[in-house]
């Protein structure tokens, strides 16, 4: 009998919630409008876990990178990511011009969608030995920055900003390639793994280096030069954004930091603004706030803070 009775309360609540939900569908303008064909979040993390046996064969899952040869074993991998990435790149491009923004700015429709996947996707294949490339050197600067690090391995193993860096070489192309979405899905699924969140449009040189990591923010327009290295809780963030006559921030402009080679920020180092630059060689403390330019080969500090240190008072006995 109590089963009974569950059960119809069970359906009477489940028959009022939907008839309440539904109409939450219908209406004119929804953000969370119902889509049929978007990129799945599931095939592009497999596309990294792929790319990442690419360029750290034998590392990353534990599988022999010579079984049954090495040029079968990085094929195999190359395959699928062809494949997958194509039909995630089909379902991108139509926000091209769908999107909100794309909308406010008439884009119009591609002739041939699947011509520019397939475009797309051969441009990025030719750009994987450089992306691999560009991993040496960071593993080289992560190992060579950090005293804690004894070998590469360690390095490749359990670094999360390598991680973090990885990722973003991989989405910076696709953003290059004005891939919608997929990017911005790579990155925020690593920076939800480590912490660290680097925008796909954020410029990044050679032998770069992030120091622990966690809380580190380096936002879309961002430019960093050659053997940078940041420490935990940096942010390389925009200052207020100028907004249009229907107050909507004016998008694709430069908002974030330039960051010239050979610098060095410390943890908690915030710095703000299209037009600041941080001259090469410099070195900025932990801790500033900067919103303007630094000349090269500067040394930033903060006047050491006061410390009021209260002695406990004596226990009553």
């Amino acid at each position: 009998m109590e089963l009974r009775s569950y059960e119809r309360r069970r359906a009477r609540a489940l028959i009022k919630t939907l008839d309440d939900l539904l109409p939450t569908y219908a209406e004119d303008v929804d953000p969370i409008a119902i889509r049929n064909e978007v990129p799945s979040l599931e095939e592009a993390v497999g596309i990294l876990v792929a790319l990442e046996e690419v360029f750290f064969p034998g590392y990353r899952y534990g599988r022999p990178a010579t079984s049954p040869s090495f040029e079968i074993f990085v094929r195999r991998f190359l395959d699928g990511v062809y494949d997958s990435l194509y039909v995630q790149v089909v379902k991108a491009l139509p926000f091209r011009w769908k999107g909100e923004y794309a909308r406010t700015q008439n884009a119009r429709p591609l002739a041939n969608v699947e011509v520019e996947a397939e475009g797309i996707v051969s441009a990025f294949f030719a750009r994987l030995p450089a992306i691999r490339e560009m991993l040496k050197k960071d593993v080289a600067a992560a190992y060579e920055g950090d005293p804690a690090a004894l070998s590469y391995a360690e390095v490749i193993l359990s670094y999360p900003a390598l991680r973090a860096t990885t990722v973003h070489r991989i989405a910076h192309e696709l953003y290059r390639l004005d891939v919608p979405l997929v990017p911005r899905m790579m990155g925020e699924y690593i920076h939800s793994l480590t912490g660290i969140d680097i925008h796909p449009g954020a410029r990044i040189g050679e032998s770069f280096f992030i120091d622990h990591g966690t809380g580190v923010v380096i936002g879309e327009t961002s430019e960093i030069g050659d053997r940078v290295k940041l420490y935990q809780g940096v942010t390389l963030g925009a200052k207020s954004f100028p907004v249009d006559e229907h107050g909507m921030p004016v998008k694709r402009i430069k908002r974030h930091p330039t960051i010239e080679d050979d610098v060095v920020i410390y943890a908690g180092a915030t710095i703000l603004g299209g037009d600041t630059v941080i001259g090469r060689g410099s070195e900025i403390g932990g801790n500033v706030w900067i919103v303007e330019s630094v000349p090269p080969y500067s040394r930033v500090r903060q006047e050491h803070p006061e410390l009021i240190v209260k002695q406990p008072k004596e226990p009553q006995r």
